[in-house]
């Protein structure tokens, strides 16, 4: 009687151990005159399942309405602030006490990032003073108890990689490397954070003409694929393409474990100029792909736990100048999936479980489940 009770406990924990914890999946959002009010937000992003918000302006009043919500919010410094931040400890702290401490735990704050695309200004020597910046708001958040927010910067793709293709040749361009990527992954490996990039398949897909446009909008074909020449590995989709290239340029610069969180990701539904690939159609494309392929619990082919967390680009159509620079180029392009009205451009399943199942835990847990089986006939 006993092999019953033990066979159901060691599967439990078996199906327990065997699965993996789900990209989380959230959105970009900031208001602007024309917007519902942020309330009013909190309410349709909760009925879309939607569990994870990054606030390019870190609006005091907008925090406040996500207060005692399950929604998570991932905030920015801006840029113009990181000189003082740097130099004074003062300044951060005068940040987190208007934008942290008054709503910290009630709204549940779990990033921050100090500077957005910091590179794209173009004088890499004077983006060194992130890393101070860094360091003064997180020795900052720790002199007022709380250690559970992480602290980075937002990099942008195209501004620090010397080649996406093939993923295992990637490495950090320089100098931005020496002077801020590799201090930068001392950092999070010494404080277990993540590392914040904005990743745009739109933007590379216009670069590289040879690029079927199948692969870039997670289209599943026999052929439609691109192989690693030096590790055989084969890429079914451009985002997994960039993501691994980041993860081998961080292998090459000795941090290969690091988490990585995609902070901007998206396909716009209207650019002048480029009518024909940039509508709704293939905005929805892009969209249902993404978080079909985070949900699966894949992963990409270097990290079988893929990215901890993606940001859709964007909720509303906004005069988006907190984070000029990380797409190609931005005049007149429109990246919302909802209008004004709150209502869908088009329809894209967000829900978002807590954990997947891998493929090979399920060829795992069957292979025991017939074990069991066979154990409970012979008793």
């Amino acid at each position: 009687m006993s092999h019953p009770l033990s066979l159901i406990t060691f599967l439990s924990l078996l199906f327990h151990f065997s699965t993996v914890a789900a990209t989380t999946i959230g959105v970009t959002y900031m208001s602007s005159p024309g917007l519902p009010p942020p309330e009013e937000v909190v309410i349709i992003l909760q009925s879309l399942k939607i569990t994870a918000v990054r606030l390019p302006v870190a609006d005091p009043n907008i925090i406040r309405a996500f207060s005692y919500t399950n929604i998570s919010l991932f905030l920015s410094i801006p840029n113009s602030l990181i000189p003082s931040i740097s130099a004074n400890r003062s300044a951060a702290s005068r940040w987190l006490y208007d934008h942290v401490i008054p709503f910290y735990p009630r709204a549940h704050i779990t990033a921050i990032s100090v500077g957005t695309n910091v590179l794209a200004e173009g004088d890499v020597t004077s983006a060194d003073r992130v890393i101070p910046a860094i360091h003064n708001i997180h020795r900052s958040l720790i002199d007022m108890g709380i250690r559970q927010i992480m602290i980075s910067t937002t990099f942008s793709f195209v501004n620090i990689m010397t080649t996406s293709f093939p993923p295992s040749s990637a490495e950090f361009q320089e100098p931005a490397s020496n002077f801020i990527i590799k201090p930068l992954l001392d950092y999070l490996t010494e404080t277990n954070s993540s590392f914040f990039v904005s990743l745009y398949p739109y933007s590379v897909y216009k670069l590289r003409p040879e690029i079927p446009i199948g692969f870039a909008l997670f289209q599943e074909h026999a052929f439609n694929f691109r192989e690693d020449t030096i590790t055989g590995v084969r890429y079914r989709n451009l985002f997994d393409l960039m993501v691994d290239a980041v993860i081998a340029a961080m292998a090459v610069a000795g941090h290969e474990n690091i988490p990585v969180v995609v902070a901007e990701t998206g396909w716009p539904n209207f650019d002048p100029s480029n009518a024909v690939e940039a509508r709704d159609v293939y905005s929805k494309m892009y969209l249902q792909g993404l978080v079909n392929h985070l949900r699966s619990g894949k992963g990409t082919p270097l990290r079988k736990e893929g990215v901890a967390e993606v940001y859709i680009y964007e909720l509303f159509d906004t005069n988006d100048t907190a984070t000029k620079g990380l797409k190609s180029d931005g005049t007149g392009q429109k990246w919302g999936f909802c209008y004004p009205n709150m209502s869908m451009k088009f329809e894209v399943g967000f829900c978002n479980g807590g954990s997947t199942m891998t493929v090979s835990a399920v060829k795992v847990v069957t292979e025991f489940l017939l074990l069991a089986i066979g154990l409970l006939i012979s008793c």
